[in-house]
């Protein structure tokens, strides 16, 4: 009896440590893809902990999770950071995320019901009503209008391997040097994304948005190489 109420016990503590860790990991990488945790940022246990309000186990769980998602990496010597990429790195990431986004807004197109065209015109209406440079509304919009598409297109395979390509700190950090005229542009493809969807038109919806990704990695690229270019020195 002593034997199985300390089982019992024993299994109680694993679900909460299991439970924590799963909640953990979706608070940081919020915070990664929101932009309060910026690439380079070092992610210290004790304080993820004491923020958090839980112990370091379910903190280190998170962070080898994430670490399996690419969003964090451990170094030697300075512990996890939020990961960092350049802009060679970031160019194949939007290339490879055109390709997977764009038939999976095939997909939704074959798919998509009158209700889903609805709720994503409603999602450009708030994208349109929201300032260039409130990044963390801008972001949690995105995110919304791209992973409904995402939920339509209904592969779970596929939508994890489109996760794994936006899901990195790429969107969050191009919203960083949008324009208002450059929020403007991406607003219009959301747009007409939505009116090749109610026209049924798949080849239209992924011709659009591979061009609306690609559009995203020029900005982006353009941006990252010129903080890469080594200052030149005054004569």
């Amino acid at each position: 009896m002593y034997v199985g109420a300390v089982t019992r016990v024993l299994q109680a503590d694993e679900m909460l440590v299991r439970n924590a860790s799963i909640a953990a990991t979706e608070l940081i990488r919020n915070a990664i893809i929101e932009g309060r945790l910026e690439p380079g940022k070092r992610l210290k246990e004790e304080e993820l902990a004491r923020e958090l309000g839980i112990s370091r186990t379910p903190v280190r769980e998170a962070l080898l999770m994430l670490q399996a998602e690419d969003l964090v990496v451990a170094t030697p010597n300075r512990g996890a950071t939020v990961r960092v990429h350049d802009a060679d790195d970031l160019h194949d990431l939007y290339e490879l995320r055109a390709l997977l986004e764009g038939h999976a807004t095939r997909r939704a197109a074959e798919r998509i019901s009158q209700e889903a065209v609805t709720d994503l015109g409603e999602s450009c209406d708030r994208f349109d009503r929201l300032s260039h440079d409130d990044l963390p509304e801008l972001v949690k919009e995105n995110l919304f209008f791209h992973n409904t598409i995402l939920e339509l297109a209904a592969s779970n395979r596929l939508a994890a391997m489109v996760r794994k390509v936006i899901e990195l700190p790429l969107v969050y950090t191009s919203y960083r040097w949008y324009s208002p005229v450059q929020k403007q542009i991406s607003a219009h493809y959301h747009r007409q994304i939505v009116n090749a969807f109610a026209a049924t038109d798949p080849d239209r919806a992924e011709l659009i948005m591979k061009e609306h990704v690609l559009e995203a990695r020029d900005l982006l690229v353009s941006n990252m190489r010129a903080r890469q270019e080594p200052a030149e020195e005054s004569p």
